[in-house]
Formats: C-alpha cells, structure tokens, sequence
C-alpha cells in the first residue's frame, strides 16, 4: 500500500517527520518499506498563463510565447511542446531556477528568439508521471505561486508492507485511523453534499451466491461527460499512491480504492442485457477481459452476469464486453462485499493479480458499501456531470459477517505484555481502534469495529493493546525463574545410561520408522496382528510396527548395500499391540532393541578377525542389565522366536518373567529379508529394566582370597547356568567369586558329555579361611553338582 503523506494529514493532522511517521507505524506492525519524495529538487518555478503563443518564425517545432508570471513585464520565452496554446496555465521555471539534475536556468537566443525561462513537463521537474508536453494547471491556479507550495509537491510517498490481517490499513481511512490511535488525535472524515437521486432510473439486480456476496449494490447514472477532465489533485494523489490517471471514471474508482479500501466497478449501462446476476460461473464459460486476454471460467469463480453472459469476474477483473468506453454516457456503479473466501486464490487461478481482488482476499469492511457509493457518485457528478437515480441494494443479513463480543481479562492482559498498563489506558486504546468497550469486575469485553474482522480472540485484543502502547515502551526485563532440583530415583536405570553404555560399546543409536512395510513385518511375525494405517503414506509405511526388530533389520540392509560390512546399531522406541483394554484399543510399549552383523572388531593387526556371534551380542546385552546392579535376577533360557534361529535363540528372564529375546536371525529369512551376513539381535521390554538395586558401599576385606579351581563332567544337555545355579546356593557367603572360564568337547570326552572349568574365589571379611574351610566348601559343591545334576569331577 502505497500512500500521499499530505492526503494521511488532511485526515489526522500531526506534527512527526517524515522519517518519524514511517517509524511509528512500522513499530506498530505496518512495515514501510520506502520514504520517496513525490517531485525532484527544483525551486524558482511558478505558475504563469500563457498570454501570447505564436510559431517561431525560424523553427517548424518552436513556438514563441509571452508568459504572466505576476511581474510587471511578460516573459519572452520558447517552447517546443506541442500542446502550448494562449490561455493556458503553465509550470514556469524563471531566470535562475535549479531543476533536477542541478540543471540553472539562464537567458538565452532559441534560433534567434530570446528565452528567459522554461516551460516545464512533469519530467523536467523530476514528477513521475507519463504525459506528452508541459504541464497543463487548472484555469484557476493563481499566477506566481510557487508550483512547489500550489502542487504541494513537499510531500513523500509512504509504501507500506501490509501483513494480510491488516486488510483495514488498505486505504487512507484505514491508516489516518491507526496514526489517530497511535498519536492520540481525532480522525477527521471528508465531508461531501450526499448525492441524491434525480431521476428513477434502475437496473435489475438478483443475487444467486449470498453466501459468497451478501451485499450487492448499483446506481444507473446517466448522462455523463466522459471527455471530462480529472482534477489535478485527484491525478496527484492517484499518482502519489501508486496508479497511473486514466479517465474519470476509471479513477474515480481508483481514487475511491485508495481513500476507503473499497474496490468498485463501472459496467456501460447501454451494453447490458437483461438482468444483472451474481453467481458462480459454468464450467469452461468463455470470458474476454478488460485487458483484451480470453478465459475460460472454472466453477468455482465467482461472476456478474447479464443475459448474454459473464460481464464481470466478481472482485478481480472487469469484462470487455460491458467495459466503459468513449462513447459511454450512461453507467451502473457497482459496490459490493464478497465475502473473503469466494475470491481467496481465484485471481492466481488465471495469472492475474489486481488490486481490487488483493483487497477482496484479505477482506473488505461489509458496512462500507453505501458510504462510498454516495461518494463515488458526489465525485462523478461534480467532475462528469449527469443525472443519478436512487441506490439499488441486495443483501442477504444471515451472511454478512457479525462481530461477537471478547472477554479481555486484566490477569492475561498483565501475564502476557509483562506490565500493568493502566485500566484507563486500556479502555482509551480499544475505544480508539473503534470497539464498543465494557468494563467488567475481571477485565472488559469488546466489541471489534466492522473494519477490523481480524479481531476475533483474547490474544487479538492483547496484540492490539502492547501494539498500540508501544513495544518499545515495554521495558526489557529479564524473566525470573525459580530452579528446583528435580528428584531423581537412584533405583531407575535411566535411557541415558543405556543409550551411553552401548555407545560406549560400539553401537550407534538408530531411529527408525512407526511405520513399516507390513509384508516384512509378516516375514518376521506371521502371527503378529498389526494396527493397519487407513491413510498411510506409502504402502511401504501403512503398517504399525509390532517390535523394533523390522526398521532395525531395514537399516543393517540400508548399510550393507552401501558396503558397510560391520553394523552395529540399537534403538529405543515404542511397540503398537492391539489391546481392548487399552486406551483406542493400542497398547503403546517402549522397547530397547539392538542389532550386531559382520566381524565383531574392526580388521587389526594384533586381533584375530573373527564374525560375531550370539555371544558377543550376549555380553553387551549383559552389561545392560548389569546397570540395575542385580544381574542375578536375569537369566537366560532356550527360547522361541518366528524371526530367530530356533537352536540359538533365548528368552531372557528377570526373576522368572520373561522380558525380551536375543538370538541369531532365522537363516530361512536373510535373504527374504536381503541381509548379506547373518545378523545377531535382542529385544527388551525397556520398563522391566527398573527397578535398579542400589548399590551399598562395604568395606574391603583385609583377609587374603582364595582361588580353587574345578573341572567338571555334565552331560552335553546340562546347561552352564544351571551349574552355576547350584554352585551359588551351596557355596555360602564365603563364595564371593564365581567364573566359567572353559568348555570343552572332543578327545578324550565321550560324545554325549562336555567339560566345563570354573573357578571359585572364598574369602571372609573376618578372618583368613583355613584350608579345611576352603576344601569343604569346594568338596560341598562338588557332591551338590553331582546329586542334582550328575556331575563329576574330570580326572
């Protein structure tokens, strides 16, 4: 929005600079983007009237003229514009005067002829504005004013960068309102002589879209003088705001466009045929616009029709075939309200973009309509002549937009700008944005002005009131927060810890997708029944994942098709299993799982390269448990698993519950499933990892340990953990280390039974054991190993 700072001050009068007013409402949210002056710098120039204008008698181009300038003598001077004439009022820079370009003006012979001074164009006196010859003044303009002061040409072209809620800042009145507001000064509307209807004449109007335009009206004016001149000062200010003059009507339009925001429109009434509908357009109904270019309308585009077909698209662009031309005499004003979703994005639909359907989109005040076609029809009639008749309205009320009242409460006034602004102050600012304001016990309730219809919420009225107020006014104060320490159980075996060690370990930590390819998850469990997306975003994501084991697998894939041969990666994440009884029927589990393929160290000189295996996976899932510091109530058990090797899968147990799996990925699968290695993965329910057990601090034994060492026969079946099992219970408080360190199966060994070496460490925190002690608890061990697992000692 582009606008005449001296047409804002004939509104709402203030003393700021230029420079001032632009920072002002910029802070108050209406970016400027430019300040520029709306003439070049120039002085000595007047206006004059041309009293003598004759051909030069040496030059076909040259006219010889004498100007008034209010001095005693005429001025001789030459001129080659071609609309010179006598009687005309001129721009006269005399003797002496400095034009743009640090151009002087000095005497001088033109082909013999003396010249003191210069006629001048707009370009020559650095005014933006496209016209052949010198500038033509109104026939009133007083001789030897200075143009400067008659043109009020100190004057700047304000651009402001609008956000598309500030709709109502569109037009002068929006802007002279929130300059009022800001600067405490009353806003002073024009006044005119209401344009009263002369004759009767009307047209037809029916609205078939209420919805999409609940307020339609037309004026037939009849007899005017389209050869008729715009007034200079409607062409500077149509000029200063960014549009270029082009007949009275079409700027009358304009100028009504700037001053209240509103878009209007001129059909000739003699092209019209019938009746005048709004409606929505047919599909592919042929259009040709005012600029000469043919569409075809798509449903959706909102139109004004008469009988021969579309005359106007609603709010965006007028039509060719009812457009005004010279020989129009007799017009229908239309002023509407379109409601801001039936012109949102139609302009775009066909490349085009204009100011009225900008204004339309963004919203336009619904109570405006007929103050402006009364002023519409006051500037025609002064400038064009002719004869109005009565105004022509079609309304549907249950659609035009109604404001609602908003409760503003002091508390969340105070909590959100961070002040206490006084109530009175308070009350001033809303009442002078136009709302209707109540006091309440609690705060106010407003009610936002029809202008203002991004006004609609508490937060609304609190931007408005901070902004108004002044944001710089808000003191900068640092926010004051109370820490507490927040508690933290020692016995919980947090994520971090877990997601540390692993890391610590070799792992990366990946994160994967809810969603997975539901043919792979039914790979790995055929029995799962999966939660199915009924919008997902691909087919390869439609399904909700059952266990960590499906995105972690992808990945592993993901690495070795991008020759990563040694993978080694865990995640922590949730598991989706339908449960009735379960809130919408999901049960949501979080889960630790981790995933290990190719060699289990990294190729050195001095380390054996090896792949790893299911014990390697077992020890890092080992050191997890370890951190609840009650690695003895896990175990580990032959287990089952669809997705796993069924000889080297276990189930892992805490205190005899079972908590997850680790095993070695079903040959059957890996290539169904693209692995290039065999691949090794454990799965853990993540809350049965807590409680933890806390650690209690004891004092070091002074007493030397004692090492025995054992090597056993059990049959093939026994497992070592059940060795183990006995060899804690029968072994007492003195048995404080225990450790199988070998197993061993071949020569010597009879098929059916395997040797596995432990050692035992005895110690007391009292006094040194004695050897009768130490070989009685060893001889202990031994016989419980033999009556309940029947073994013996190898020879």
């Amino acid at each position: 929005m582009k606008f005449s700072k001296s047409w804002v001050m004939e509104w709402v009068r203030t003393e700021l600079s230029d420079n001032a007013l632009a920072e002002q409402i910029t802070m108050a949210g209406l970016e400027v983007d430019a300040v520029e002056a709306v003439a070049g710098q120039f002085n000595n120039v007047v206006v004059g009237e041309v009293v003598e204008c004759g051909q030069h008698p040496d030059a076909d181009k040259l006219r010889v003229t004498k100007v008034n300038v209010g001095e005693a003598e005429l001025l001789d001077i030459v001129c080659g514009a071609p609309n010179c004439r006598t009687g005309l009022k001129v721009c006269v820079a005399k003797v002496g005067a400095t034009l743009p370009g640090d151009f002087t003006i000095k005497k001088a012979k033109l082909r013999g002829q003396p010249s003191h001074g210069m006629l001048c164009s707009f370009s020559e006196l650095g005014i933006d504005v496209e016209a052949d010859g010198i500038i033509e003044l109104p026939l009133d303009a007083p001789v030897g004013t200075d143009i400067r002061e008659y043109l009020n040409l100190d004057d700047v072209s304000i651009d402001v960068d609008l956000t598309p809620n500030r709709a109502d800042c569109l037009g002068i009145a929006g802007l002279a309102r929130e300059i009022g507001v800001l600067n405490s000064v009353d806003v002073v509307e024009p006044t005119w002589t209401p344009a009263a209807a002369t004759i009767d004449a009307s047209f037809p109007i029916r609205v078939e879209a209420p919805a999409d335009c609940p307020r339609y009206l037309g004026r037939v004016i009849k007899g005017l003088n389209l050869h008729a001149m715009s007034p200079l000062w409607m062409q500077e200010k149509l000029r200063r705001g960014g549009i270029r003059s082009i007949d009275a009507i079409v700027d009358i339009t304009n100028y009504l466009l700037l001053e209240y925001g509103q878009p209007m429109h001129a059909f000739d009434l003699a092209k019209l045929d019938g009746e005048l509908v709004v409606r929505r357009a047919h599909a592919d109904e042929p259009m040709t616009l005012l600029d000469g270019n043919e569409v075809k309308l798509k449903e959706t585009t909102l139109v004004i029709a008469d009988g021969k077909g579309p005359a106007c698209m609603a709010g965006i662009f007028g039509g060719d075939r009812t457009g005004v031309s010279e020989t129009t005499t007799d017009i229908l004003l239309e002023c509407a309200f379109f409601a801001p979703l039936s012109i949102t994005g139609r302009a775009r639909a066909y490349g085009l973009h204009t100011d009225s359907s900008h204004r339309f989109e963004r919203g336009v005040d619904p109570e405006l309509q007929h103050k402006v076609m009364d002023r519409a029809t006051r500037l025609l009639l002064d400038i064009c002549g002719g004869e109005a008749g009565p105004v022509i309205e079609v309304k549907s009320d249950e659609h035009l937009p109604k404001a609602s009242p908003i409760t503003l409460r002091r508390a969340k006034l105070d909590k959100v700008i961070g002040i206490q602004i006084a109530d009175e102050q308070v009350v001033e600012i809303l009442t002078r944005l136009g709302m209707q304001v109540t006091t309440q016990a609690d705060g106010w309730s407003a009610l936002a002005p029809s202008w203002r219809f991004d006004i609609a919420i508490e937060e609304d009225l609190i931007e408005e009131v901070a902004r108004i107020y002044g944001y710089n006014n808000i003191p900068n104060l640092k926010p004051v927060a109370s820490l507490a320490m927040v508690e933290q159980a020692e016995g919980q075996v947090t994520i971090k810890r877990v997601r540390d060690l692993l890391v610590a370990r070799g792992f990366q930590e990946a994160i994967t997708y809810s969603f997975v390819d539901p043919k792979t998850q039914q790979t790995l469990f055929p029995q799962s029944d999966a939660i199915v997306l009924p919008n997902p975003i691909s087919v390869e994501m439609s399904a909700m994942r059952v266990s960590l084991f499906t995105g972690l697998i992808q990945a592993v894939v993901y690495n070795q098709n991008r020759q990563q041969p040694r993978v080694r990666l865990f995640e922590q994440g949730l598991r989706f299993i339908k449960d009735e009884h379960a809130e919408n029927g999901i049960r949501q589990e979080p889960m630790l799982a981790g995933i290990i393929t190719g060699n289990q160290s990294d190729e050195h000189w001095d380390v054996k390269s090896r792949g790893a295996d299911f014990f390697d996976l077992k020890g890092d899932l080992e050191a997890v448990l370890d951190l609840t510091a009650e690695g003895a109530s896990f175990s580990f058990e032959r287990g089952e698993h669809s997705a796993l090797h069924p000889g080297q899968t276990a189930l892992v147990l805490r205190n005899g519950e079972p908590i997850g799996h680790i095993g070695v990925i079903h040959p059957n699968l890996e290539k169904k499933l693209g692995l290039k290695t065999r691949a090794v993965l454990f799965e853990l329910e993540l809350n049965k990892l807590v409680p933890a057990k806390v650690p209690l601090a004891a004092e070091i034994s002074r007493f030397p340990a004692n090492r025995r060492d054992i090597a056993l026969v059990v049959d093939r079946q026994v497992l070592a953990g059940d060795v183990l099992a006995v060899i804690k219970k029968v072994g007492g408080n003195q048995l404080v280390g225990i450790n199988l360190f070998d197993v061993y199966q071949g020569a010597g060994m009879a098929e059916d039974k395997k040797s596995l070496a432990i050692s035992l460490t005895l110690q007391d925190t009292q006094r040194t054991l004695e050897e009768k002690e130490i070989a009685e608890t060893v001889d202990n061990v031994v016989r419980a190993l033999g009556e309940e697992l029947n073994a013996s000692l190898r020879d």
